[in-house]
């Protein structure tokens, strides 16, 4: 693996601020993954690039799997403990094309502040997709990608950027349980 496609390598250095200057195509968005990483998600997610992880990811294979996709960007959840996970933030702030992207797991811990200077904030923790739009600024949450918890839906999401402004999609994968 590369090592701008591996995400622990990446946060071992990790700058407050990642910018990427890639063509940006699509960017996609996965959360709480829980150390499950179905192939019905890998599909969704195939074409993305990059690829960013809102947390609760439960094991570094699912980072080394999409990270064969594209550049991943991951944050840790509440469920990422041991030395894997160790390195990976709990924040990052991401510079896509000039689009500012915020990223961490638990919404209710984001600092007002960071939300008022960027265009997305990615989030996970709830399981429940979301996308709404606060003050101008994009709130999306995937949702949950790996077991199914109570009757949500198993989803991942897509962003594209769109007459200047992101745009955000929920993907619903076709799983059986």
């Amino acid at each position: 693996m590369r090592a701008d496609h591996d995400p622990i390598a990446r946060a071992r250095g990790a700058a407050p601020l990642v910018v990427w200057s890639g063509r940006m195509r699509t960017i996609g968005a996965i959360s709480d993954t829980h150390g499950l990483l179905r192939p019905q998600a890998l599909a969704a997610l195939a074409g993305c690039d990059p690829i960013i992880h809102a947390g609760d990811v439960g094991s570094p294979d699912v980072l080394a799997r999409l990270g064969a996709l594209a550049p991943v960007h991951a944050v840790r959840g509440n469920v990422d403990h041991g030395a894997w996970s160790a390195n990976l933030p709990m924040t990052q702030r991401i510079e896509i094309n000039g689009f500012r992207i915020y990223v961490l797991h638990i919404l209710a811990e984001l600092d007002p502040h960071a939300a008022n200077k960027v265009d997305a904030v990615i989030y996970g923790h709830s399981h429940q997709p979301k996308i709404e739009t606060k003050n101008g600024t994009l709130f999306f949450n995937p949702g949950s990608a790996g077991p199914r918890r109570f009757r949500l839906p198993i989803t991942v999401g897509r962003m594209t950027a769109e007459h200047g402004k992101l745009r955000a999609e929920i993907v619903e994968l076709s799983v059986e349980r």
